[in-house]
């Protein structure tokens, strides 16, 4: 990593904290006291996310326009290596959505404030009845028109390559009964792995496929979306992202 790059890498760390504060703060005065719209917010944290792109150098494109509608209610899914997924998705992608967040986020004074005024989904993420009962309310969020992005996963990555998906992450699209969209997120590995703290510039390319339609899936088909999602994911990563063994097991299943 070069001197200069080294200064970004640092100056985009310590921008975060205080960057993730002043727009929980102007997005909460604008939805109270300006133009109380939960659509016209959403510009602060697209502007959060390309501030702490750009700072660190990362060129974001996004390829695939054609497969969505602006007007229609996704799930997206896509792999997760690094948290510029995050970043990349939240300041340049094109369709208007909403995080779903662990519930514990939204205890955090005035950043829990700005995700629940700003329409972000709670999820009780421990086992039994309540985290039941936050799935089926975020599905019917997201059936009320809320595009969300989950990462199936579950966790970052370690060493880029695309893991295995799980089942209870594509739940949520089967109750909420509206397409899930595969994407891949390529580039982001090299931008900032997991266990790394200064990101690096580069290009992170989101790819977008084509929906997947839930309507027929029942809650007990839940491992064969996860394995079609994976497979469909797989296909919008390079390589180098997807491992041999996965490759043959699409070759041969495909």
């Amino acid at each position: 990593m070069s001197p200069l790059q080294v200064v970004r890498s640092l100056c985009t760390l310590i921008l975060a904290p205080p960057l993730t504060f002043i727009v929980s703060a102007l997005s909460l005065i604008d939805l109270k006291w300006v133009r109380k719209s939960e659509i016209k917010a959403q510009i602060f944290p697209r502007y959060w996310g390309r501030i702490l792109c750009r700072c660190a150098g990362v060129r974001v494109k996004v390829e695939g326009f054609a497969h969505i509608d602006p007007q229609r209610t996704y799930i997206f899914a896509g792999n997760h290596c690094s948290q510029y997924d995050i970043f990349s998705f939240q300041g340049y992608f094109p369709h208007d959505f909403r995080w779903i967040a662990k519930q514990e986020l939204f205890r955090i004074p005035l950043f829990g404030q700005a995700m629940h005024r700003v329409g972000y989904i709670p999820i009780d993420r421990s086992r039994g009845r309540q985290a039941m009962k936050s799935l089926d309310a975020a599905a019917g969020r997201i059936a009320a028109g809320s595009s969300v992005l989950i990462f199936p996963e579950g966790t970052r990555s370690a060493d880029g390559m695309v893991r295995e998906f799980k089942a209870g992450a594509v739940l949520l699209a089967i109750k909420a009964g509206v397409p899930i969209v595969p994407l891949g997120f390529n580039g982001s590995y090299e931008v900032l792995p997991k266990g790394k703290l200064l990101p690096r510039s580069g290009t992170i390319t989101i790819r977008i496929g084509a929906p997947i339609d839930t309507g027929h899936y029942k809650s007990a088909d839940k491992q064969t979306l996860a394995f079609e999602l994976q497979k469909a994911v797989q296909q919008l990563l390079e390589e180098r992202y997807v491992p041999d063994n996965e490759r043959y097991r699409g070759v041969v299943q495909g």
